[in-house]
């Protein structure tokens, strides 16, 4: 057990690190309008659940990787279910669950005890469009959209009012100020779109997650540009990544890209399990500023869905 979750930590963080060194970020392309699902634009389970965490930038990877612009996943065996089938020498993408064992053990006194143990376990999924004979709506193209563009905007300036964040405007920087507790943005004018000022605001806002009083995460930062800094970088890169499938909005590539990636690099060779630690923070931000929206506009959301 324990060399089968070694060498699933090691093959993810190999093919990220792989994209990393071409200077590629694969969680920075999570969609393509050329589905009609496209609109969910993280990556789906046959059901059209949305996956998480590293499953996440897993399967953006390989969609890009393929020029998949399906988001929708199969096993093998869901595509017989569905009536269809694997086209033949397809080859199928690696995804991860994590559960846990109860084992009971007796110690020295000869009492009885249940120690649980983790697991990671992988298995495989097709795209959608590996597959033949599946049902209509796996191959559907999209209608033209119900709403313009800007609207998508808007949804987006109420989640991110809605989550209570001090959000100041002034200056040149964007940056989360931790001691005060307040995230700063340059005025809205100054960005090249819309969706590049919301970008840069889903990445702060993973930041401002990380206060004491919230998520409490601390990824061992002592001084700026250090490893601690690196990670937390990180778990901000996939977090806004996140965030931005989930609100439709395109993720900007940031001035100081190329000086990230060379860091990040640095980080996964040392830790090969630091991608599955940081997809899970990211997940448990993106959960975390998701819970603080209003039921009203939840529903709208899901609606817009």
């Amino acid at each position: 057990m324990t060399n089968t979750r070694s060498d699933i930590y090691t093959r993810i963080t190999d093919r990220i690190l792989a994209d990393l060194e071409q200077g590629v970020r694969p969680w920075h392309r999570p969609w393509n309008a050329e589905h009609a699902a496209g609109k969910i634009t993280r990556p789906l389970r046959h059901n059209g659940i949305p996956y998480k965490g590293i499953n996440v930038v897993m399967l953006w990877s390989a969609a890009v990787v393929r020029g998949h612009t399906c988001p929708l996943w199969l096993t093998f065996k869901q595509a017989l279910e569905l009536g269809g089938h694997v086209k033949k020498g397809a080859k199928g993408e690696l995804v991860v669950y994590a559960d846990r064992i109860t084992r009971t053990e007796t110690d020295a006194k000869g009492e009885e005890t249940e120690r649980e143990i983790p697991f990671l376990k992988g298995y495989t999924v097709f795209n959608a469009e590996q597959c033949e004979g599946l049902p209509a709506h796996y191959y559907a193209k999209p209608e033209a959209p119900a709403v313009p563009l800007p609207a998508r905007i808007d949804a987006a300036d109420r989640f991110f009012a809605a989550t209570g964040a001090d959000i100041r405007h002034g200056g040149t920087r964007a940056y989360y100020a931790e001691g005060a507790d307040y995230v700063q943005m340059p005025p809205f004018e100054t960005f090249r779109d819309a969706e590049s000022h919301a970008a840069t605001l889903a990445h702060e806002l993973t930041h401002w997650t990380k206060h004491p009083k919230r998520l409490a995460r601390d990824m061992g930062r002592v001084a700026w540009g250090d490893e601690g800094y690196a990670k937390e970088e990180l778990v901000a890169e996939l977090g806004a990544a996140f965030l931005s499938a989930d609100l439709g909005i395109t993720p900007d590539v940031r001035p100081d890209h190329a000086a990230y990636i060379q860091s990040w690099l640095a980080v996964l060779k040392h830790d090969k399990r630091f991608i599955f630690t940081a997809a899970a923070h990211a997940q448990r931000a993106a959960d975390y500023l998701h819970g603080l929206q209003q039921p009203q506009q939840i529903e709208e959301e899901r609606a817009a869905a």
